[in-house]
């Protein structure tokens, strides 16, 4: 079997419309290098969501996106109610994008940038977390659910595309992807999602393991003489 070696060159948007698939393998190994250099900046994310959930307080994740990011953003909190990797107990986390009968009913009475902002002003409580994905990070109902969640005391966390870009000045943080390709951008946020739910399950896990009674049975020592086999 020939197997065609990778490109490294990156195909410009400006240049070119279509992708071809070695194109598209090209700017996706790129574009994870970059992920690379902030896998310390999501494992954080990780351990603090889990602070957050499993804490003392019980707090909650809420996420949202648009389009493709809020599929991305439905993952996610299907990750934590649900369960990523290990058996764990569920978290309390909720996607903005899901509601269907909220969502209809504040876009048909609010202005379009409302439509998370408001669910953010409703569901979150000081301490909570929110999570925010665009790829552009311009979307205006997303960059106004930030500033509603900064506003109202939870710790918002972004991922974008390229920065700068308004939804990472308006974040507390913000993994920005350097790809100028949607589909490139929404594949690195999938594998930072992956990663904070992996970081958080550690945390948890940690949690439960130091809150767990020690049952390790107590060897009574063998009898002065009693060797093996005696």
């Amino acid at each position: 079997m020939n197997v065609q070696p990778l490109r490294h060159e990156i195909v410009s948007p400006d240049v070119c419309t279509h992708l071809t698939g070695h194109d598209h393998v090209s700017s996706l190994a790129a574009a994870l290098a970059d992920v690379s250099r902030q896998v310390d900046l999501i494992d954080r994310w990780g351990r603090h969501v889990a602070d957050v959930l499993a804490g003392p307080g019980r707090g909650r994740l809420l996420a949202a996106g648009n389009g493709g990011s809020a599929a991305q953003a439905q993952h996610l909190t299907a990750e934590l109610v649900g369960r990523y990797r290990a058996e764990r107990p569920p978290y309390s986390a909720i996607c903005l994008t899901a509601e269907t009968s909220s969502i209809t009913s504040i876009a048909n009475d609010y202005p379009p940038e409302e439509l998370f902002a408001r669910q953010v002003e409703a569901h979150g409580r000081p301490g909570d977390v929110l999570v925010l994905l665009s790829t552009s990070g311009r979307s205006p109902n997303i960059v106004a659910a930030a500033e509603r969640g900064r506003a109202a005391g939870l710790t918002v966390l972004a991922m974008t595309g390229p920065a700068p870009n308004p939804l990472a000045a308006a974040a507390d943080e913000a993994l920005c992807i350097d790809s100028p390709w949607t589909a490139t951008v929404q594949e690195c946020h999938l594998v930072g999602l992956h990663l904070i739910c992996a970081a958080f399950d550690t945390a948890v896990l940690e949690r439960l393991d130091d809150a767990a009674p020690n049952t390790t049975a107590v060897q009574a020592r063998p009898s002065l003489g009693a060797g093996v086999g005696a």
